[in-house]
């Protein structure tokens, strides 16, 4: 009972922590975000498995991990306020080519970050943008102004 007490508390330190690492460093994974992780990682695992090396130990944590990943998916499908929390809303960064600042420095983004992104999607100007949405899953949505 103890290591699936502490893999529970392990799976809500690790989704708080990912929250608060910000969505768009994890989906672009440089280097020192992918050390972090995998250092996170091991950490866990010691503190979740103490010296318990049991095959039955190593069921109960990954067991506990897997029911409250399938707990947290159902409870963010039944109720809009826990996905706010849990995974974020998407952001407006541009709105008729114009950033907007605030977001931008709350992502921890730049416009270097934009046009980067711009650039992969085939956007040359920001005069080209009537929206630019930071989705949850931390990949940037383009919506060109027509004409």
């Amino acid at each position: 009972m103890d290591i699936v007490l502490r893999a529970a508390v392990a799976y809500v330190f690790i989704v708080f922590m990912l929250r608060i690492v910000g969505r768009r460093e994890l989906s672009s994974l440089g280097p020192t975000d992918l050390v972090l992780l995998v250092v996170m990682g091991d950490l866990i695992q010691n503190g979740v498995t103490q010296s318990d090396y049991s095959v039955t130990g190593i069921f109960l944590a990954v067991a506990t991990i897997a029911m409250l990943t399938v707990a947290t998916s159902f409870i963010v499908f039944k109720w809009p306020f826990a996905q706010r929390v849990i995974e974020g809303v998407p952001l407006i960064l541009v709105e008729d080519g114009n950033p907007v600042a605030k977001n931008l420095k709350d992502e921890r983004l730049n416009i270097d970050d934009l046009e980067e992104e711009m650039r992969g999607q085939g956007i040359e100007s920001l005069d080209e943008v009537r929206w630019c949405v930071l989705e949850s899953s931390g990949s940037m949505s383009f919506v060109k102004k027509s004409g």
